[in-house]
């Protein structure tokens, strides 16, 4: 299954930069493991915001949630899932 995730990364003024640092780290390394894995297809940072659409494609609505929620930087996140499916138009074979 695709899905469209919108995230909106809101972290609190007063974190100390070290703190930031660290969980940033964590997160960096979880994504780019989704990403080899074939999970994490897409993702894109929204110009000017500490923000990406990604596209993920994963077996089931469980799952994505379970990905998400373990990313390091979910407390601090806003975010907006859309499932997707093939436009009748679309000429990717790929993409279900």
């Amino acid at each position: 299954m695709l899905f469209k995730v919108e995230m909106i990364v809101k972290l609190p003024h007063d974190m100390p930069i070290e703190v930031a640092d660290e969980i940033k780290s964590r997160e960096r390394k979880y994504a780019q493991d989704l990403q080899s894995s074939g999970k994490w297809r897409h993702i894109w940072r929204i110009a000017g915001s500490y923000a990406n659409v990604s596209i993920f494609d994963v077996e089931n609505n469980a799952e994505l949630h379970d990905i998400l929620s373990g990313l390091p930087l979910f407390p601090f996140m806003e975010i907006k899932v859309d499932a997707l499916c093939k436009h009748p138009a679309s000429i990717r074979e790929g993409d279900f």
